[in-house]
């Protein structure tokens, strides 16, 4: 069976940082490419970054660049994502997705980030 699950998440300040971590098991974890995506009450689930096999291939949304990090580690199957500088608008609840193609990809249940004074 497999299993995705985020934690991490919480209630921080303006200006402070998390970092998320999405643990994995029952896939083959070296073969997934990873991914964070988050969605905002109200808005559509958006793409906040992702790391393909190898981490040799990054990518992130405009908004996050500089202040966000996701980094693997297959010896843990897990994949984290460091959170800097966080803004109110970075609010959400965020879902950890790993693919492996188009036809397979599995979802974590999510973990709440609010950021708020």
């Amino acid at each position: 069976q497999v299993r995705v699950e985020e934690s991490g998440g919480g209630l921080v300040q303006p200006g402070g940082s998390l970092r998320l971590s999405c643990t994995t098991s029952g896939l083959l974890f070296s073969l997934y490419d990873m991914a964070w995506y988050r969605q905002a009450p109200g808005k559509q689930r958006e793409l906040v970054a992702r790391i393909n096999i190898d981490g040799g291939k990054i990518d992130y949304t405009e908004s996050v660049k500089g202040r966000f990090t996701i980094t693997r580690n297959g010896a843990q199957k897990a994949v984290y994502l460091q959170m800097t500088a966080l803004k109110p608008e970075d609010t959400a609840v965020y879902y950890c997705n790993a693919r492996l193609n188009v036809a397979v990809e599995h979802w974590g249940q999510g973990t709440q980030v609010t950021v708020s004074s």
